[in-house]
């Protein structure tokens, strides 16, 4: 039961760009806080970008002014447009949407199974 499923990813040099895409069920698109997540190796997941249904973004401070996210509504699509990639960058990215659970109280987040971005000469 995919709901969310990344693509995009690839190896480029530093200074290089790619472009991630995250086809969502039409079911959960929309319905809450939309982001990518990236992990590197040995490291914990760290948030890169969300997006509202208003249009308001919010960035990691990493990544402000190189990154951006948007969406296409009418394809159920988010994407996330990265230029001027460090090696740093380098890590595991994932979809996300996080949605408000009215019976637990709590946040639940759905997961993309992750595509690998690979910066290095």
């Amino acid at each position: 039961q995919v709901q969310l499923q990344e693509s995009g990813g690839g190896l480029v040099q530093p200074g290089g760009s790619l472009r991630l895409s995250c086809a969502a069920s039409a079911s959960i698109f929309g319905a809450g806080r939309m982001g990518w997540y990236r992990q590197a190796p040995g490291k914990q997941r760290e948030l890169v970008a969300t997006t509202a249904s208003a249009g308001n973004t919010n960035y990691a401070d990493s990544v402000k002014g190189r990154f951006t996210i948007s969406r296409d509504n009418a394809k159920n699509t988010l994407y996330l447009q990265m230029n001027s990639l460090k090696p740093d960058d380098t890590a595991v990215y994932y979809c996300n949407v996080r949605v408000w659970d009215v019976v637990y109280r709590a946040p639940y987040d759905y997961w993309g199974q992750g595509t690998q971005v690979t910066v290095s000469s």
